[in-house]
């Protein structure tokens, strides 16, 4: 299993509009770090994970097989804003695109995306194909999926565990029932947003600790804001790491 991190920031990216401090001046690429989403390569396809507003720029520079399908942690903009950028696959497979999501996120797209749902849409619209989903686990092409309910302050969210891979972002608690779906995780995916406390992400040091609550083999931080500091100033415990766009990773 391959996962590529398309998009590391929060919901205003790196740089930051208007800000001159020095993450947003920094010259090393990674530090310039555009909405989180990120794609699972695995029994010879790919699946996305959300789909924000820099979503085609991310696609096009992405290292993997397109995506097949999408599952959405939450409704949120900087998760949801870039689904209009899936028209050229759902005409390259003339089919709508399979969106996989809780059903109160799935109302939020249909209003959102209205002019996708309507009964004679123009000419080039997009099409989804919408498949409401809780916490069972479910398949999409024979890979089994396995929904972890969050909570991303008080709003419950989902994470998603495919193998030996957990892919949780936007998280700040994690409900005991939850924690044992994560038992046996070989490679991880936590939010990291900054070291200063938040009232719905994790810290940096919040989410080390959690990592070593979880006990994965590897671990990687996403949804980090540049109040976090230098990619390169980062220190991490051992097997800890700090993803940035474009990082290719293999699952263990």
């Amino acid at each position: 299993m391959h996962i590529e991190f398309l998009g590391t920031g929060t919901s205003q990216g790196i740089p930051v509009i208007g800000c001159d401090c020095h993450v947003c001046n920094s010259k090393d690429k990674r530090d310039s770090r555009t909405r989180t989403s990120a794609l699972i390569h695995t029994n010879n396809h790919s699946l996305l994970i959300d789909a924000g507003p820099d979503l085609r720029l991310q696609l096009l520079n992405s290292q993997l097989p397109l995506p097949t399908a999408l599952l959405l942690t939450h409704a949120h903009q900087d998760h949801t804003g870039g689904l209009d950028d899936l028209r050229p696959l759902i005409h390259m497979h003339n089919k709508p695109f399979p969106i996989f999501a809780e059903e109160r996120v799935l109302k939020r797209i249909k209003q959102q995306y209205a002019y996708a749902f309507e009964t004679n849409p123009y000419p080039g619209a997009p099409r989804f194909d919408l498949h409401p989903i809780d916490e069972e686990p479910f398949t999409i092409e024979n890979t089994p999926i396995i929904p972890i309910h969050l909570f991303h302050g008080e709003l419950p969210i989902l994470g998603f565990r495919i193998g030996h891979t957990a892919y949780l972002t936007d998280v700040k608690t994690i409900p005991e029932k939850s924690m044992k779906k994560l038992e046996g995780v070989h490679t991880l995916v936590l939010n990291a947003l900054r070291h200063k406390s938040h009232h719905s992400h994790l810290t940096l040091e919040e989410a080390i600790n959690l990592g070593q609550d979880i006990g994965a083999k590897q671990t990687f931080f996403t949804h980090i804001s540049h109040h976090l500091g230098k990619h390169s100033d980062i220190k991490l415990p051992p097997d800890y790491q700090l993803a940035y766009d474009k990082c290719l990773i293999t699952s263990k």
